[in-house]
């Protein structure tokens, strides 16, 4: 991915949706935990050494896999490189959980399904479609050029750890 250097320094420095101090693992490092500052920023996660204000690193959190692993870990791994794997180590289940579910909503593609969802829910409601509501296609895809047949392809609550069978359903909920 190309990205502008200063740009992506200024988005670091921008307040966190989410910011903590936990152990960090990088793929190129092995299985070394070492104490990061993690701060979540839209759909960035930076990391930074606990007394340095620079980023030492950023993961786009997009087509990527997160995964409670333990009570108190969890791991970020990419759909294109699964043998590339970050491992997190929270002080609490409680924080790990929270971690979690804060990467999990903030990818683009979880927001687009936000946007369908609550499109579909006005459009219910109001029997008509606003003007100001026209946005992206109503057709999601799973990011590599396929789309889903679920009802989860436009609810919010569900968010896939994983691309879905073949069947395109999660399990989840009923097909409607």
């Amino acid at each position: 991915m190309r990205y502008n250097e200063r740009e992506l320094l200024s988005l670091a420095r921008q307040p966190a949706e989410k910011a903590a101090e936990i152990r960090m693992s990088v793929p190129k490092k092995g299985n070394v935990l070492k104490k990061r500052l993690v701060k979540l920023v839209v759909n960035f996660l930076f990391y930074f050494r606990t007394d340095e204000a620079e980023p030492i690193g950023a993961l786009l959190l997009e087509h990527c896999k997160i995964t409670k692993e333990e009570e108190n870990v969890f791991s970020i791994s990419f759909i294109e490189e699964p043998e590339r794997k970050y491992c997190f180590e929270c002080a609490t289940e409680e924080q790990c959980l929270e971690w979690v579910e804060a990467l999990k909503r903030a990818s683009y593609e979880f927001l687009r399904r936000s946007l369908i969802f609550y499109r579909s829910e006005i459009q219910k409601m109001t029997g008509k479609v606003s003007e100001s509501l026209q946005g992206p296609s109503q057709v999601v895809t799973d990011g590599f050029g396929g789309s889903r047949g679920c009802c989860c392809q436009s609810c919010p609550s569900c968010v896939w750890d994983e691309i879905p069978e073949p069947s395109g359903s999660c399990g989840l909920h009923s097909q409607t």
